[in-house]
């Protein structure tokens, strides 16, 4: 790989990095924060869910990187150096509030927090959109997969020590050097003046009445109901089967990001060297045998390598899907249309979520995870619809 090629992934892998430490954060570490100040749970979770109401409507954050170029610097970069900056003032920031006696003002900074992170996301999507050649699909979406991945072994590694030892606020300014690295490269990567048929067209959402782009949304709401409703209760299980401690906990996690970076690896690997149906189809064997064999955990031994399976299972999945969405977008409205298709994935993380919750209570782990690996046998009815020999390409792609 030529160098200039390698430093252009690096930019957009360190996008996901930065990205992937803030959603670690707030997943694993913000409730435990909160609870030291005497917040109580109902409150701990309207604020959760208020802070993530804007990857709820970033779908017309991307609505508007399509149409508006900002003073002539491009599409893209300057909302992406805008999302980062707000991101760190906030970080920055945090520390000097107390959330026990200006609540409020805490959840009003991890929405604008979270509104800088949605608004560098999908910009980062559309600018991988824009710059990256459909060839090049399946390892540019293995760098930003696993950069997400490693971010969240940075956080569940360093921030948890930091919390441990040192202190909270240096949990968050941590946090806040680590958005730093992208700033380093971004200049690698050129936004070109958009052609007529690259420009914003009304016209293209017509794209979604199409078998394909159909099919395709179809097939990641299942992917993402079943990766993550079972990533949600493979601590739960380990912690009743083996009695494990939250230390040990972290380190399954960790253990877990790790087979997530080699996932997004084999994921884009497989996306260009054996084509989308191939790799769609080797993904869900991945799955089947991953998520079957948690349930066959007998000794906690034998934990530690069948979670880092599953974590190839997830950046396999996330990775394969990823790249097809960025086949199957149109470039007039890429990041709209790319944002869309990942909220009908945010949509099955939801229902997988509940589903697994309600299916562990009343009928046990082993039995969830069995159900939920033969889910992915629903996903086959769908391929046709995409990789038919007679199924034409649902979009132009540049």
């Amino acid at each position: 790989m030529e160098q200039k090629r390698l430093i252009r992934y690096t930019m957009f892998g360190l996008l996901y990095f930065t990205q992937g430490t803030i959603l670690s954060y707030f997943t694993a570490l913000n409730a435990l924060y909160l609870l030291e100040y005497g917040i109580d749970l109902t409150r701990i979770g309207i604020m959760g869910t208020i802070a993530l109401i804007p990857f709820v409507i970033k779908v017309f954050l991307g609505m508007l990187s399509d149409k508006v170029n900002i003073l002539g610097l491009g599409h893209r970069k300057p909302y992406i150096v805008i999302g980062l900056l707000v991101q760190m003032t906030c970080l920055v920031f945090v520390p000097l509030i107390n959330p026990g006696t200006t609540f409020w003002l805490y959840v009003a900074i991890a929405f604008l927090l979270q509104m800088g992170m949605a608004l560098y996301d999908t910009c980062t999507d559309g600018l991988a959109l824009d710059t990256t050649p459909v060839s090049e699909k399946g390892t540019i979406q293995g760098f930003m997969v696993g950069g997400r991945a490693v971010g969240v072994i940075v956080t569940a590694s360093l921030v948890g020590l930091l919390a441990d030892n040192v202190s909270w606020s240096s949990v968050f300014w941590v946090l806040a050097i680590l958005t730093l690295p992208p700033f380093f490269f971004l200049h690698t990567v050129k936004e070109t003046p958009r052609i007529q048929e690259r420009a914003f067209d009304w016209k293209a959402f017509s794209a979604f009445k199409q078998l394909p782009v159909i099919a395709l949304a179809i097939i990641g709401f299942i992917f993402f109901l079943i990766i993550i409703g079972v990533n949600q209760i493979v601590n739960p299980y380990l912690q009743e089967t083996f009695n494990i401690s939250l230390s040990t906990a972290g380190f399954f996690t960790t253990i877990w990001g790790v087979g997530v970076v080699l996932g997004s690896i084999a994921g884009g690997g497989l996306i260009n060297k054996l084509g989308n149906r191939n790799a769609v189809m080797i993904a869900i064997g991945v799955a089947l045998v991953a998520i079957l064999s948690l349930a066959a955990i007998n000794q906690l031994n034998y934990a530690w390598f069948l979670v880092a399976l599953f974590g190839v299972c997830y950046g396999t999945y996330q990775t394969v899907y990823f790249a097809l969405a960025m086949e199957y977008t149109d470039p007039r409205i890429a990041a709209t249309m790319f944002s869309i298709l990942m909220a009908v994935t945010n949509i099955g993380q939801g229902v997988g979520l509940g589903l697994t919750g309600f299916f562990a209570d009343s009928f046990g782990f082993k039995a969830t995870f069995i159900v939920m690996a033969l889910l992915n046998f629903a996903v086959l009815p769908f391929l046709p619809m995409i990789f038919g020999k007679h199924v034409k390409k649902a979009v132009p792609v540049v």
